[in-house]
């Protein structure tokens, strides 16, 4: 499966906080995403760092890029399919009948990566996904069997805690996320 490779030179010239890119395959999603000093700035922000009701991809702040084991980006789930708000698409419409959906691909300055899904789910608002760092790996793998068996749809993919994952969080509606689960299967320096 093919990479995407982006030119941050021209990227960073809208906004030094840009740290990569990222597509999901049979969505909208197809962004730049940012990095502030908190997880409140891009909500109503723009790319252009500029007020804007609509936010902007952004990266978990506590995040050291793709480098912890759950790497966390987030995105206002918008009503004209904008930002994540497509990723609804990933429990119907057929989405899940295409299994060339299932890979994420994300790229930064340094880095080219693809990441396989293996759990999407709706769940009441909690914070209990967003987690970035275990301090065993009974931890963690207690952590990643609860994100697969929350999955609405079995990917039948294995997650050990030898892998990284990513985690897409969005609104669903007024009281629910929309979350989505990667693991890292292919990563290439640039």
């Amino acid at each position: 499966m093919n990479m995407i490779d982006v030119n941050f030179d021209n990227l960073k010239k809208i906004s030094n906080d840009i740290k990569g890119w990222i597509r999901v395959n049979g969505t909208n999603v197809n962004y730049p995403f940012v990095q502030g000093n908190d997880n409140d700035f891009y909500l109503n922000h723009s790319l252009d760092k500029k007020s804007n009701g609509g936010g902007w991809l952004f990266l978990d702040y506590r995040n050291d890029l793709l480098n912890n084991k759950n790497t966390i980006i987030y995105g206002h789930g918008r009503v004209n399919k904008t930002m994540f708000g497509s990723l609804k698409n990933i429990l119907d419409n057929g989405w899940l009948d295409n299994k060339d959906n299932f890979v994420i691909k994300l790229s930064t300055e340094n880095e080219l990566t693809l990441w396989q899904i293996f759990s999407v789910y709706k769940i009441p608002t909690t914070s209990d996904y967003l987690q970035i760092n275990f301090d065993s790996d009974n931890e963690y793998e207690t952590f990643i069997n609860k994100l697969i068996n929350r999955s609405q749809y079995d990917f039948n993919t294995s997650v050990s805690t030898s892998d990284n994952i990513l985690t897409l969080s969005t609104c669903y509606n007024n009281s629910d996320k929309l979350v989505v689960h990667a693991k890292l299967i292919k990563r290439e320096i640039k």
